[in-house]
């Protein structure tokens, strides 16, 4: 097997960046590959034009006629460019994306007369199999019965040879079995409570739009190297390995210059993304070696999370060209930084307005702060389901280290943005004065764009930071579908704003306010409610954690304590409430999240058993024989002196019996745990003793293979080091 590691780095070190030259610039690729306005307007009749837009902006339904005309269009154009195939292109709770292609190809009962054929029935509607994928007790094996139905707000699009159509995916009964369905209500219901929101500031705005830019983290491998790694190929990150004695501590990886293969890789993936219509912008190196991060310019957010969930797939297709794997798992390198896919998030109006953006006059300041701080309040009142939102096996690695927010959820707003709140919150209770209206609006509402000019620093350890004109939800995973996360910050703030206005329109009602009055009033209730989860400093301390316990902030550092939130009568109203999912859909996510846990870890403790005890511990012996075999020559030439001049052997062949003992006793122990956790039928239950039963064992298991790294000859190692997987470019 040491062969196998050095092959793979003989193959690694000789590798060349793929040559990849740009065809066209970037403005004119954009969109090519993507049945976009453009496109319908070239291939559609304009009824079914109207139809399309119609749906899109305003959820009109498409007859089956209408169906008809756009999927004639939309074949004819995805023929044209050498498409062969068709998918309903979905988001199962897999966390992957799902397709399974039909040819545009048809013949007669007799088999004569083949013709290209796609008709409305095939691009509205279709039907996999439900029962395969997960779906939390939804669907019996025996109830197969499944559907994708077209999704007109996100286009189509052309990948390789196959046209892809996003749909939603829901059970036979009508339950979500994806992560879009629950999405594109959680923006509906967002849409329709800011408007109302928006309706006291300018009575124009008939809808708002919530967007999302994410930045995708990631780690690029040889696939060479990768493939030497067990571990990486079935897990996703490394289970054992010493640290490389370089790492990042010199910070010279971020930010530095692309390396060229790196670089050759991205320009490829780049036109993929511009042929897709995905709006990529940024690319730098990060902080880890062999890290690298990607993000797009602003979308509306059910796009966006198309597009992210799109983009993986064509970054692990593209490193397939470029002899890379890429790795998307939040923690696959112990000592260095995870990654994760900070989620930017804002809400514009169809006026042009960013909410979360302060105008040039007080009114629209006054409408900033409004949208500003119901956030806040939002995330005050659901911290615990915003932190189940992103409660997974892997990320339960990141959070809380190397440059990661901790599990705590709070909010931080910078100091500037504090002195607001706290000038706001001495406003008067009830009927304004005409001084301190006059006051309020030229000192603390009128001057909030030039403190935000001086708002300029980020606190990276917080999970929910204002950065500007928008909330950067920090605490996504890298490998997770932004859907999760998304859903659940749309739904609690949707749920804020309504409330928001019904104590407004109580105060101007009942109380006789005028509007400005009644809104400030409100807002200087919030503020005061919401003190206990802005903190601006150090996420990491121990100082913190103790703080925020006197809060009542949760502090959930697992996915099985973390995900109980999800089915707390709170959420589950929530969710009911706003018809973005009712609770069997809820129990359903909370169901498979929980099996999904427990799965993985699962998987994880079996690798590691099977490489200890299959890699770590043949070549441990092998070597201590080698060593064996020195004292006993040793003892040849030396006779009774051989123990003090063989006194290192020695020393080093106890050490090694000594670690493989550790190795085996721990094996066993964990395999007796698995086997005891395996027993149970409580998926809650199931779940905690795989984290406080089961996993506790890979770290004991992990030192003592790391230990035998350091004491085995590097010639007979089998297992490729960190330094290599991390430096070897």
């Amino acid at each position: 097997m040491s062969s196998l590691r050095f092959q793979a780095l003989k193959d690694a070190s000789g590798r060349k960046p793929v040559k990849f030259e740009e065809v066209d610039k970037k403005s004119a690729l954009f969109g090519s590959n993507v049945f976009n306005d453009k496109a319908m307007k070239q291939y559609l009749t304009s009824d079914a034009y109207k139809g399309v837009k119609d749906a899109v902006q305003h959820g009109t339904k498409i007859d089956r006629k209408l169906a008809d005309y756009i999927a004639m269009g939309m074949k004819e154009w995805a023929v044209s460019k050498g498409v062969t195939h068709y998918t309903h292109w979905f988001q199962p709770l897999t966390g992957a994306t799902a397709e399974k292609h039909d040819a545009f190809f048809e013949t007669s009962y007799d088999g004569s007369d083949p013709v290209e054929k796609f008709g409305g029935g095939q691009l509205v509607q279709q039907e996999p199999d439900a029962s395969s994928f997960p779906n939390g007790g939804i669907r019996n094996t025996f109830e197969a019965r499944g559907y994708t139905a077209w999704d007109p707000t996100s286009p189509a699009f052309i990948f390789g040879t196959t046209l892809c159509i996003p749909t939603v995916f829901i059970s036979y009964t009508g339950e979500a079995l994806d992560y879009k369905t629950p999405l594109l209500r959680a923006l509906n219901a967002v849409d329709e409570a800011a408007t109302d929101v928006c309706k006291y500031f300018d009575k124009n705005v008939k809808k708002v739009t919530a967007t999302l830019g994410w930045e995708q983290e990631y780690f690029l491998v040889d696939s060479s190297l990768a493939n030497s790694r067990p571990d990486l190929v079935m897990t996703g990150r490394t289970l054992l390995g010493h640290t490389s004695a370089k790492g990042q501590q010199l910070d010279d990886h971020y930010f530095g210059s692309i390396p060229s293969r790196a670089l050759a890789y991205m320009r490829e993936l780049e036109e993929e993304c511009m042929l897709l219509g995905i709006p990529v912008k940024t690319r730098h190196n990060e902080v880890a070696p062999n890290q690298f991060e990607l993000a797009p310019i602003f979308e509306e957010t059910n796009l966006a999370v198309d597009h992210n969930s799109l983009l993986m797939d064509v970054m692990s297709k593209v490193g397939e060209r470029h002899d890379f794997k890429v790795l998307f798992h939040e923690k696959p390198f112990k000592g260095v930084n995870g990654s994760g896919k900070h989620n930017n998030w804002s809400m514009a109006t169809d006026t042009g307005v960013n909410l979360l953006s302060p105008g040039k006059t007080p009114m629209s300041n006054l409408q900033f702060l409004s949208f500003f701080i119901n956030t806040i309040k939002a995330v005050q009142e659901y911290e615990e389901l915003l932190r189940a939102s992103i409660a997974t096996a892997s990320n339960d690695h990141r959070l809380g280290a190397n440059e990661a927010p901790p599990a705590i959820i709070s909010v931080f707003i910078g100091d500037q943005l504090s002195k607001v709140l706290a000038e706001l919150e001495g406003v008067s209770k009830g009927k304004l004065s005409p001084e301190e209206k006059t006051d309020l609006k030229l000192n603390v509402v009128g001057k909030i764009p030039d403190v935000m000019l001086d708002n300029t620093d980020r606190n990276r350890t917080s999970p929910f930071a204002f950065t500007g004109n928008k909330f950067e939800f920090r605490a996504v995973g890298s490998s997770a579908n932004c859907a999760n996360a998304m859903t659940t910050l749309n739904s609690i703030v949707a749920k804020q704003l309504r409330d928001f206005k019904k104590e407004v329109d109580t105060l101007i009602e009942k109380k006789d306010l005028k509007k400005d009055e009644a809104i400030f009033n409100v807002l200087r209730e919030y503020i005061k409610q919401t003190k206990n989860i802005l903190f601006e400093g150090d996420g990491y301390s121990d100082a913190w954690e103790k703080e925020a316990k006197k809060r009542g902030l949760s502090n959930h550092k697992t996915t099985p304590a973390a995900l109980k939130a999800k089915v707390s009568k709170k959420a589950l109203d929530l969710f009911s409430d706003l018809n973005v999912m009712n609770h069997v859909e809820v129990e359903a996510r909370y169901e498979i999240e929980l099996e999904e846990y427990t799965k993985k870890i699962q998987i994880e403790g079996r690798v590691l058993g099977d490489i200890a005890r299959n890699h770590v511990i043949p070549t441990a012996i092998r070597y201590q024989n080698t060593l064996i075999e020195n004292v006993r020559g040793l003892k040849e030439i030396f006779g009774k002196d051989f123990e003090k001049i063989a006194k290192e052997q020695i020393f080093l062949i106890k050490e090694i019996s000594q670690h493989i003992e550790g190795i085996n006793s721990n094996v066993e122990a964990m395999t007796e745990a698995r086997k005891k956790a395996n027993a149970l039928t409580d998926a809650q239950k199931m779940a905690e003793a795989y984290c406080d039963k089961v996993k506790p064992y890979f770290e004991i298991i992990r030192e003592h293979c790391d230990k035998l790294e350091l004491l085995v000859d590097d010639e007979i190692w089998t297992l490729t080091k960190y330094r290599e997987l991390l430096f070897t470019r």
